[in-house]
């Protein structure tokens, strides 16, 4: 039993790594601008297919996967930067409901507009990947991709912890947070800050779509939905708003989730997810890293 729970921790340590990733997008936006974009998760679809087209052509092998991952993060970074300019900019001061329908419409844009498409179609396509083999530790066995998931994401979340805690674009994205119209008369350039904001969460959708179509090999132009919701959940959990917080809830939800279809059902993987989130909203709405803000009367 102890060595099943513990093959079932490392099962959810790379699933959850796929959602900390997703989540680091909505979190690191909702900081900024207040807005839980839930076209994110069709990023990360988009994100999955650039990857494919890029090992279909040059076949799978380390500098085709390293160029499959750049060739998606650049793209979904130019998609991330053009949805904000287009959609979400000229609505910043509108209320808050007509953004949130915004990103809805523009999720299913994006969905939609992919299934019509020629080169992908509404059917399912099997996502190449590199040959899956099992490397025993004792009565333990880890694959070779989820050793690729966890390293990949580990990485890239370290990555974006010194970006935004070590450089000046990291500064101008956490002064822009605390008081946006207060950082725009100190200089910094707030429309370029948010931008670049769109454009780093786009990028880990780009590299957690990849990431999950290794673990899952099949994309359609809807993948990106429940991955997308369950990253919410995971963002939520953690503390929207807080990066740590969406690192650590995209863990315990990954975690969560496997150690329910290792030891109760795989039927109830999703409403186990989903409990969590109105769980937490009952019991911690800020989550679990979520700072408590004061309201000034």
């Amino acid at each position: 039993m102890f060595l099943i729970f513990v093959q079932q921790l490392i099962n959810g340590l790379s699933l959850g790594s796929i959602y900390a990733l997703i989540a680091l997008g909505y979190t690191m936006v909702y900081g900024i601008v207040l807005l839980i974009n839930f076209a994110h998760g069709d990023i990360l679809m988009a994100g999955a297919y650039a990857g494919y087209f890029v090992l279909v052509k040059l076949g799978v092998s380390p500098p085709s996967i390293i160029l499959a991952f750049l060739v998606s993060m650049l793209f979904c970074a130019a998609l991330g930067m053009t949805i904000e300019r287009l959609t979400y900019r000229p609505l910043r001061s509108a209320p808050r409901l007509n953004s949130l329908i915004t990103a809805i419409a523009v999720s299913l844009i994006l969905e939609n507009g992919a299934r019509v498409l020629p080169f992908i179609g509404p059917n399912p396509r099997q996502f190449p990947r590199p040959a899956t083999y099992n490397i025993d530790l004792g009565h333990i066995s880890i694959s070779n991709i989820q050793i690729i998931v966890i390293v990949v994401s580990a990485l890239l979340m370290i990555s974006l912890n010194y970006i935004v805690m070590y450089t000046k674009r990291g500064k101008a994205m956490r002064a822009v947070s605390i008081d946006m119209q207060a950082s725009s008369l100190m200089g910094i350039p707030v429309d370029h800050t948010i931008s670049f904001t769109f454009a780093l969460g786009s990028v880990l959708a780009a590299a957690g779509g990849i990431l999950f179509a290794f673990a899952y090999p099949q994309i359609s132009p809807t993948m990106g939905i429940m991955p997308g919701l369950k990253a919410f959940v995971a963002a939520v959990l953690g503390g929207i708003g807080s990066i740590p917080g969406a690192m650590l809830g995209g863990i315990v939800l990954g975690i969560a989730e496997t150690l329910t279809k290792g030891f109760v059902s795989s039927q109830y993987a999703d409403a186990v997810s989903f409990s969590i989130l109105i769980i937490i909203l009952l019991v911690k709405p800020t989550g679990i890293l979520g700072a408590q803000k004061r309201v000034k009367v």
